[in-house]
């Protein structure tokens, strides 16, 4: 009797279906509270640093041959930084989606963040313990960072049925994006690197993960640090 053999077929996308390059921008400069950030709409706007101009051209050097059908920044300025290298080496040009801007951070915003995280303060920790944004004094809450989130994403996968986004964009936002994606707890996904990519498949209200933090542009294929979502 000849023995029946049976193979797991490998993954493909659903008709219709809208790859997702989920980009987390460059590293920006560093923090500090004798020079604040600018502010753009109440949020914190640094440049990229010298290491996160590095990064986006690593970036780019990934990415020059990959294909992309559109690509999406946020407002915030370090997105358009980090898509700045392979904007110039395609023909690819960036479009604004302001619902994928990074959380508000309320009274935190201009740098003060990354202090507080630094200093462990009492009311971060009670931050990361709930999984909520919230908790910050002024604050967007987790809930409409998410609610937006699910705007856009929506609009992105009914604008590109079919092809493969890119979107460059912060690490609060992709990390809720992943923990919608998988269930996980809200800030499952908080620590995710510079310049990093994720892949997602989004068909209708469906998500499937594909990769996550996949760093090996810049030279490293683990990484155990991450800087705090600026």
């Amino acid at each position: 009797m000849n023995e029946q053999k049976t193979y797991r077929q490998p993954f493909n996308k659903h008709p219709g279906a809208t790859e997702l390059l989920l980009v987390r921008h460059g590293q920006s400069r560093a923090a500090s509270l004798e020079r604040p950030y600018d502010l753009v709409n109440g949020q914190g706007d640094p440049e990229l640093s010298p290491e996160g101009v590095q990064q986006a051209e690593h970036l780019a050097d990934r990415l020059v041959h990959q294909k992309i059908d559109a690509l999406y920044v946020t407002y915030l300025k370090r997105t358009a930084e980090t898509a700045a290298p392979l904007v110039r080496r395609t023909k690819l040009e960036p479009q604004v989606e302001a619902d994928l801007r990074e959380v508000h951070l309320g009274d935190w915003e201009g740098g003060l963040f990354g202090v507080k995280a630094a200093e462990s303060d009492p009311v971060f920790l009670e931050m990361l313990n709930q999984g909520e944004w919230g908790v910050i004094p002024g604050g967007e809450s987790t809930e409409a960072l998410r609610s937006r989130i699910q705007a856009a994403l929506k609009r992105i996968s009914k604008g590109h049925p079919d092809q493969t986004v890119m979107i460059v964009s912060h690490g609060g936002v992709i990390g809720q994006i992943l923990s919608l994606a998988t269930g996980a707890r809200p800030f499952a996904f908080r620590y995710l690197d510079n310049s990093s990519i994720s892949r997602v498949i989004l068909a209708g209200e469906e998500m499937r993960v594909r990769s996550v933090n996949d760093t090996s542009h810049i030279g490293h294929t683990f990484s155990s640090e991450a800087a705090p979502p600026t």
